[in-house]
């Protein structure tokens, strides 16, 4: 009749008492004993591996945005700066005309005459 008795052992070998906690719980998750099992140590290269890309992602997306955030700056500073290059070539222009020189010379006052002949090339004998 009690053929089919269980027996009971007073020890546990430890991997034996490892397997018999509950897995999973809010409890183990809080406390961090959720660390120490063994299929968490087995996929801790794989996380970690993981926390490293998400962390180079995030960097280089960060590089990124500075980079087109200087760009942008460096191509407004661009064309400011050809739009007044233009304004000083047309201004250098205009007052290099024989009359606004002529106008120029009179306002300061120069004792300078315009010339009513025109310019002649010389020619070197060697």
């Amino acid at each position: 009749m009690f053929r089919f008795r269980k027996k009971y052992n007073d020890f546990i070998k430890p991997s034996e008492e490892l397997k018999e906690t509950s897995s999973g719980s809010i409890k183990d998750f809080i406390d961090g004993s959720i660390l120490t099992k063994s299929a968490v140590v087995q996929q801790l290269p794989f996380v970690l591996f993981l926390v490293a890309l998400g962390i180079f992602y995030i960097s280089n997306r960060y590089r990124s945005e500075r980079v087109y955030r200087d760009m942008v700056s460096l191509e407004k500073e661009l064309k400011d700066l050809r739009f007044e290059a233009i304004t000083t070539t047309s201004d250098l222009m205009y007052m290099s005309k024989q009359s606004e020189v002529v106008k120029r010379v009179k306002r300061e006052g120069l004792d300078l005459i315009e010339s009513t002949e025109p310019p002649i090339k010389i020619y070197l004998e060697k």
